[in-house]
């Protein structure tokens, strides 16, 4: 048989016609390998490093500094190439390169969040109960309750002092710190609560941390573990029980990120959402030379609780730090919205195998298939979506095919099996073009997600290729 036969008609029309996706590590270029590594290993750092969106903005000033950000004044002058940024009450930040073009042609954003599912603390939380200690939490964002029992937890976040001070609190996460964990029942004694379902295996209020069992010595009076404890805080932190009102303090997960399986090609950790999009977005920008039009990457908080508050992304402080831009040049904030794209970089579920019978496989996204765009997000009849134009998204296939970067299609998973939001809505609510797009999380809201790390490489070159576009 000749090696050089031509084509048949129909094998022709196939590889024209049909559409066929191939698994990323069949694309990827062998001297890509290691940037990916590379790329992964730093994200794993940025992961334990952050796991607060506190912490994650902290973090994400100190690399933005290093990389010749400033801090953005009100009313400085601004020329092509600089690089600044504006941290929103510690909790949010966004940052920008400044392109050659002026601010009417519009601006390339990519917005993701930098918080995720936890146990804050309630504002008096401290109570001993037959002479065990407890914190009580009300949980943040969308988790399953039943994950967050018995697994180590630290305790993270700070405590504002009527003196003013505040007091940075991290216990937990370095070696030889003491852990804390929510109790569940034993199996032996759990008869009942096998009956119920997940949803009510464990409530709201059993979420409480256990934290210490020694009573204070020198007392013989009543809660004896409890004044144990506030001797113990008072002494490290300077605190009493009145501070905790005026506190944020939020258990989180005390894994560190890991690699997963024989072959290392997928990552484990608390956070991917949204921090692996979020790490996408910095990462891309921090390497950004002067773009055609200015780049801008915005962090924001809340939005596993619905972008609301002053750092969420329906807060007004995206719309003054883009109008302070506009204003040194004086172009009218409107025009500059309506020229702009926006990636709302934010993650989507990954088809589990385990369980098929909630994703409908020829719209879901799959590990090491690349960065998921999603048209639209929202629940069952796409409700809470932006729903992005079809112009929208040909033009995020164009950019995308040009830079090389390996990507699919995804939705998050059957019709009406649930569904899920971003803050897409609201960047489009502003009169930006926006198109989702994200890491395929397995797990996704559990106390340890996973992620491909081919997936976590591809957002990032998505990412570089938003800033770059000079369409």
């Amino acid at each position: 048989m000749e090696e050089n036969k031509e084509k048949s008609l129909a094998d022709q029309k196939r590889e024209a016609l049909l559409y066929r996706q191939k698994n990323g590590y069949d694309r990827l270029p062998r001297e890509e390998e290691p940037l990916l590594e590379e790329y992964c290993a730093a994200y794993k750092k940025f992961l334990d490093g952050g796991k607060t969106e506190r912490e994650c903005a902290a973090y994400t000033v100190a690399l933005a500094q290093a990389r010749g950000f400033r801090p953005y004044t009100r009313g400085q002058a601004l020329a092509a190439g600089d690089k600044i940024y504006y941290a929103n009450r510690g909790k949010a930040v966004m940052l920008a390169v400044i392109g050659s073009r002026g601010l009417e042609e519009g601006i390339n954003i990519c917005a993701a969040h930098i918080d995720s599912p936890r146990l804050d603390l309630k504002p008096n939380p401290l109570y001993e109960d037959s002479e065990l200690a407890f914190l009580k939490t009300h949980y943040y964002g969308g988790l399953r309750k039943y994950q967050w029992v018995t697994i180590p937890l630290e305790l993270r976040g700070v405590v504002a002092l009527k003196d003013g001070r505040l007091v940075d609190v991290s216990i937990g996460g370095n070696p030889g710190d003491p852990q804390f964990t929510v109790d569940d029942l034993l199996p032996h004694l759990g008869a009942d609560q096998a009956k119920k379902t997940l949803a009510e295996g464990i409530t709201g209020e059993q979420l409480n941390l256990l934290v210490g069992s020694r009573p204070f010595r020198e007392d013989e009076g009543s809660e004896r573990v409890k004044l144990a404890v506030l001797d113990i805080l008072n002494q490290k932190y300077g605190i009493v029980e009145e501070d905790f009102i005026s506190a944020e303090l939020s258990a989180v997960p005390a894994f560190r990120a890991a690699d997963i399986g024989f072959d290392r090609s997928l990552i484990g950790a608390y956070g991917h959402d949204d921090r692996v999009c979020a790490y996408a977005a910095l990462a891309a920008l921090l390497e950004l030379g002067t773009p055609a039009r200015t780049a801008v990457c915005v962090l924001a908080d809340k939005e596993e609780v619905g972008s609301m508050g002053v750092s969420g992304m329906q807060s007004h402080a995206f719309d003054h730090f883009i109008s302070d831009l506009c204003d040194g040049r004086q172009v009218p904030l409107k025009t500059c919205f309506e020229n702009s794209f926006c990636l709302s970089a934010d993650v989507t579920a990954a088809y589990d195998p385990n369980f098929p019978e909630v994703y409908e496989k020829r719209n879901s996204a799959r590990a090491n298939y690349g960065v998921g765009l999603c048209k639209y997000t929202g629940s069952r009849g796409k409700g809470g979506a932006s729903d992005a134009a079809a112009e929208v998204v040909g033009y995020a296939r164009r950019i995308f095919d040009k830079a090389g970067v390996v990507w699919q299609m995804a939705e998050l998973g059957k019709v009406d099996q649930g569904g899920g939001g971003t803050v897409a809505l609201y960047m489009a609510n502003r009169n930006i073009d926006t198109l989702d797009a994200g890491v395929p999380v397995l797990s996704m809201h559990a106390p340890f997600e996973t992620v491909s790390k081919l997936d976590c490489y591809m957002t990032y070159k998505a990412c570089k290729a938003v800033y770059e576009a000079e369409e």
